[in-house]
């Protein structure tokens, strides 16, 4: 392929700044020199990026190399060395990914593209493992040319050439670049496709890596499809931001009723959904008693059923049970949670109140009411949910009456102070 047929894949019609994931292997040094010699990329803003692993002995000599590269081309690089957790159950080669895509997405600056230099042959092997994987349709779409990223973008200019072209065209170009013997090692899986794997693939079907990656083309058309129903439906089923109807789920088609599960959950920002998520889901909680509290927890989120709803958030911490402070009012008060409790209106209490924690067995008299009644009931007669009265503070006079429920609830005097001054209270949740 010729350097005229590698400046168009580069070229772009819009004047976003990018940013190129640049290890110093002949991919991205490839795709770096073609950016680098686009004077509309060069206009827009282009810099580079070199994640520095420490997996290698010779990794520090690879970020000198990739400075001394991207200062002979004018291209400001930034090197973030990044901690690769071995023990999060990902693999090496999984591992090392998060970590990169973290750093990634820590550094992309709002409306920029990251541009990664994968190619055809990549997306072949990416095909092949997800299919091993057993990923349905969504997972063998494999790697997508452009889309949202972060703050930005993502941008995958070389995604339909063969690594042949690549390695052809540095070589005519006589360009420099690093070859990482980590690539070599067959105990990883993608090495271990890549050299044992293809060449046999190959040597019986000389297409196979364009057929792969057609056939990831063609699952990832068959997805944006599917996706488009999958939203429709989605937006006919909830209720709130976090909350889906469950009759309105179990009206779906079980296969769509997974899907929309899965694309709620990333709407939210929440971790994937584990492989057997939506089954769990749907046998623990979609056929649960709407008083069952049933609830499915994975990786710091939990999905738990209240009533006739299903609740999606990140795990969030109860107010200790111990917790109490004293508050005049005239400031918010911070509470444990990173919750805040403040007075509005008012520039603070008589006396002072004690904020605390629930404990079980407290009443509160509400206004126009005769007499008390137990807060437990009354949270759940205004439709308090219980991910909320987990972290709600109460607030109480000297003498133990029960004054207020956070903003919820309120007590006949309380509300009545309140009112003759114009104040109320706000509880407000941490983000």
């Amino acid at each position: 392929m010729d350097a005229a047929a590698f400046a168009s894949a580069v070229a772009r019609a819009d004047d976003r700044p990018v940013l190129v994931g640049y290890s110093g292997g002949l991919d991205s040094t490839v795709l770096l020199h073609l950016l680098a010699g686009d004077p509309a990329t060069r206009r827009a803003g282009l810099r580079a990026l070199h994640v520095h692993h420490g997996l290698h002995a010779q990794a520090d000599a690879w970020a000198l190399h990739c400075e001394a590269t991207c200062a002979g081309l004018g291209i400001p690089l930034e090197v973030v060395r990044v901690a690769v957790d071995r023990r999060a159950g990902l693999g090496l080669e999984g591992a090392a990914r998060e970590a990169r895509h973290a750093a990634f997405a820590a550094h992309l600056r709002a409306g920029e593209v990251l541009a990664l230099a994968h190619h055809r042959d990549d997306q072949a092997e990416t095909f092949l493992l997800r299919a091993l994987r057993g990923s349905g349709v969504d997972g063998l779409a494999a790697m997508r040319p452009w889309r949202a990223y972060a703050s930005g973008w993502l941008w995958r200019p070389l995604l339909g050439m063969p690594r042949a072209d690549l390695l052809a065209h540095a070589r005519s170009q006589r360009l420099d670049w690093i070859d990482d013997p980590g690539n070599d090692d067959p105990g990883l899986d993608r090495n271990f496709l890549r050299h044992h794997v293809m060449p046999h693939l190959q040597a019986r079907w000389p297409h196979a890596p364009a057929a792969l990656a057609r056939s990831a083309g063609l699952a990832a058309a068959a997805t944006d499809l599917l996706d488009a129903g999958d939203d429709a439906a989605l937006a006919g089923v909830r209720r709130a931001v976090d909350l889906l109807d469950v009759a309105g789920l179990l009206a779906l088609p079980a296969t769509q009723r997974a899907r929309v599960l899965r694309r709620w959950i990333a709407a939210l920002g929440l971790p994937p959904l584990p492989a057997h998520g939506s089954a769990c889901i749907e046998a623990d909680l979609l056929d649960a008693r709407p008083d069952a509290r049933a609830r499915f927890d994975w990786h710091g989120a939990r999905v738990q059923r209240w009533r006739d709803l299903l609740h999606a958030g990140p795990l969030r911490t109860p107010l200790p049970r111990d917790w109490r402070a004293t508050w005049d009012g005239r400031a918010p008060l911070r509470l444990p949670t990173g919750d805040t409790l403040e007075l509005l209106g008012a520039d603070g209490f008589d006396h002072e109140v004690i904020a605390h924690a629930r404990r079980g067995g407290e009443r509160l008299r509400l206004p126009r009411r005769r007499h008390d009644h137990a807060l437990k009931h009354l949270l759940q007669d205004a439709g308090v949910p219980p991910w909320q009265r987990e972290r709600l503070p109460l607030l109480s006079a000297a003498d133990g009456t029960l004054l207020a429920a956070g903003d919820r609830l309120c007590s006949a005097t309380l509300a009545s102070w309140l009112d003759a001054r114009g104040a109320r209270l706000q509880w407000t949740a941490v983000a």
